[in-house]
């Protein structure tokens, strides 16, 4: 046998030991036995560096190397999922999918309290492993990855693609977080809260040896690929079982909401005995062509949700409220409370919202108020204990100015909130704008933190978003904690910023109800800033996903003599404001305003928006004088029909608009994945 022969046996064996003792929790040889062979494979490697890999079990222990995470795109976004917190709310979720798809079949998992990871595997061999990030983009954490040994560095069989990704959670058993805990307390250092920043603190660290001794688990629960073999996702995951995926063995796959019901009101109890922290169940449509179908949104997937858990509630103090001012001057009252342990983490503050929460809770400070965590992620005061209420207590008076400006506050018509109207002058308002320009889904400026931002308002270096393109490396480098190379990195990171796409910078602005998505429309839908600027209202409720609302929001912000002031020196500065001519397929449907309505069987509304743009199409989101071509599917909103019909617009079916685009399909866009998290133990009802 030669030495590669050998290693890649030890390899073997090892791999097989790891399974059985992290995955099966069969272990079929001793721990010593285990170790002794993990040396031996170790000091050969080390003698035959020419055989180096990096998925070796010797990679398990980790180094003490320092790493850097970069930022790295995921193949298939990573959607959040939408939140339910009733049956009665699940049940109308389960209605609405019913009412797309005949018969549906639904997979419960529990749902892990982690954080998210997506694992690349090619060729059988684990790539990379990279966090959730914004969804979009994430931090490649591979090297940390490799030391948690639920995670199989190499795959079992044959039959797994070429290239795939397996999405799950990363998460702490509540036994490694008891024993960190201890270790740190011992060492006198700060306790972690829960298990979920413990988790996602340690997967962060800068060495991967340190990951190695903190006991790590992850669980996997949803596959990612173009070319995936399965027509389902209980099939996808039991095949991920046979390749060595710590998947868990009792999901439940139910046919009807009594039975997603009684698997909610099991887990509900049976949770408290897990040894690892869950919140909720997560609830997908087990057909891949049913998802199809369902499609999903610019955020969340429609053939999944999330039922949580009732919160937890505790009793505190309400010791003082205050107001922070927002970036577009909303104001937001927050309760200051005397601290208090609530689902494994110490509550200070929660928010309330408006005034006219305050007014409906009748709060008063010193009152004893319950709080919980909404979807135990964001406190927030649900009741007040008038037994415990103070006789000489009075209720509180919102505030009626600014507490940063002394501006006097407004309140828009239909709006919940209070407002400061002084824009140009308001500290939070200023910062606030700019930190939202420079963020990765806006500018991208990555050298420029929220500190930098405060520290160049501070001393009179910005005052706006279109100051940052006029700054000068001496004046960057005289600031405290800055100097010569920082104030270069800056600068390279601001003139970078003049590459973003329109779309982007539109976004960037911060104008009011103009988010990422409504951005994309705009600036597909107009092409530059300077006609979104010259639209009318009527021409701007024209473009997808802008309602009335929307387009008051955009005409008061162009209105503004200081906003067109920066967008002419943002223009001067070379950023984009024009969008990027897309390749088309054809120029089929050229000088088409089409809308789409129902359900479709050959391809989901998102391939078809992408195809209609692909062919010299605009898509609109409702029926007007402009439209040229209604596309029916099943099921189409009868109010859309009825408004076509009394128009006199073209109704076209699936088929005729593939015939009218003459064969040339684009290809269809990967199905988005989402994150989910699975259980260890059985519940009535049929298993897969």
């Amino acid at each position: 046998m030669t030495i590669e022969q050998h290693i890649n046996k030890l390899r073997q064996e090892l791999n097989l030991h790891n399974h059985k003792y992290y995955v099966e929790n069969a272990p079929s040889i001793s721990d010593y036995e285990y170790a002794q062979m993990l040396r031996q494979l170790q000091e050969i490697e080390e003698l035959n560096p020419q055989y180096k890999d990096p998925n070796s079990p010797t990679m398990r222990v980790g180094s003490d190397l320092t790493n850097s995470f970069r930022t790295v795109r995921h193949n298939f976004p990573m959607l959040s999922l939408s939140n339910t917190y009733s049956l009665e709310e699940l049940g109308e979720w389960i209605d609405k999918v019913e009412q797309e798809v005949a018969e549906a079949e639904y997979v419960c998992e529990l749902k892990f309290d982690g954080t998210a990871i997506s694992l690349c595997y090619e060729n059988g061999h684990l790539l990379r492993a990279v966090t959730r990030g914004d969804g979009e983009m994430g931090d490649d954490v591979t090297e940390n990855v490799r030391t948690i040994r639920s995670v199989p560095l190499v795959l079992q069989g044959d039959d797994y693609p070429s290239y795939f990704e397996i999405r799950g959670e990363i998460f702490m058993p509540y036994s490694s977080f008891d024993r960190l805990n201890q270790e740190r307390e011992q060492q006198g250092e700060a306790l972690f809260a829960n298990p979920r920043n413990a988790a996602a603190g340690t997967l962060k660290q800068q060495q991967s040896q340190v990951v190695a001794r903190r006991g790590l688990d992850c669980t996997l629960y949803q596959l990612a690929g173009k070319e995936l073999p399965f027509s389902s996702h209980s099939e996808s995951l039991k095949a991920a079982r046979r390749w060595g995926f710590k998947v868990s063995s009792h999901m439940a796959l139910c046919h009807s909401f009594e039975q997603i019901a009684q698997f909610i009101s099991h887990w509900d109890e049976a949770r408290h005995s897990l040894p690892f922290p869950t919140d909720g169940i997560v609830i997908k449509v087990n057909r891949y062509a049913d998802r199809k179908t369902l499609g999903s949104t610019s955020k969340a997937p429609k053939w999944a949700v999330a039922y949580k858990f009732k919160a937890e509630q505790a009793l505190t103090k309400l010791l003082k409220v205050s107001y922070q001012v927002g970036r577009t001057g909303a104001i937001t009252p927050v309760a200051n409370l005397e601290p208090v342990l609530l689902a494994g983490t110490t509550v200070k503050r929660a928010t309330l919202h408006n005034a006219d929460q305050i007014a409906a809770l009748d709060l008063r400070e010193g009152d004893m108020v319950y709080v919980e965590k909404g979807g135990e992620i964001i406190p927030k005061i649900t009741g007040v204990e008038l037994g415990e209420r103070d006789a000489s207590s009075t209720p509180l008076q919102y505030i009626t100015h600014c507490p940063e400006c002394g501006a006097e506050l407004v309140r828009y018509e239909g709006e919940a909130k209070h407002y400061c109207p002084n824009q140009s002058h308001c500290r939070p308002q200023i910062i606030g704008r700019i930190i939202h320009f420079i963020r990765r889904k806006a500018m991208n400026i990555e050298s420029l933190g929220e500190e930098t931002v405060e520290l160049l308002f501070e001393n009179g270096l910005i005052g706006n978003i279109a100051d940052l393109y006029d700054l000068r490396i001496e004046q960057i480098a005289s600031l405290p904690r800055l100097g010569d190379k920082s104030a270069r990195n800056i600068l390279q990171s601001i003139a970078s910023s003049r590459e973003v796409a329109f779309n982007r910078v539109l976004f960037a602005l911060g104008i009011r109800f103009v988010g990422e998505t409504t951005a994309k429309y705009l600036a597909a839908h107009f092409g530059s800033m300077e006609a979104i600027m010259q639209a009318s209202r009527e021409e701007l409720l024209e473009a997808e996903e802008v309602g009335g609302k929307i387009a008051d929001s955009i005409i008061d912000y162009f209105a503004d003599e200081q906003n067109r002031e920066i967008i002419q020196r943002l223009q001067r500065a070379g950023l984009q404001f024009v969008a990027a001519k897309q390749e088309k397929a054809s120029n089929a449907l050229e000088g088409e305003n089409i809308v789409i309505s129902g359900s479709f069987e050959q391809y989901s509304r998102d391939e078809l928006k992408a195809l209609i743009e692909a062919h010299g199409g605009k898509n609109l989101a409702a029926v007007s004088a402009n439209t040229t071509l209604l596309l029916a599917g099943a099921k189409i909103g009868p109010a859309k029909l009825q408004k076509a019909q009394k128009l006199g617009i073209r109704i076209i079916s699936e088929q005729e608009f593939i015939q009218l685009i003459d064969g040339n399909v684009a290809i269809a866009e990967p199905e988005p994945e989402i994150e989910s998290i699975t259980p260890q133990q059985p519940i009535q009802g049929s298993l897969f």
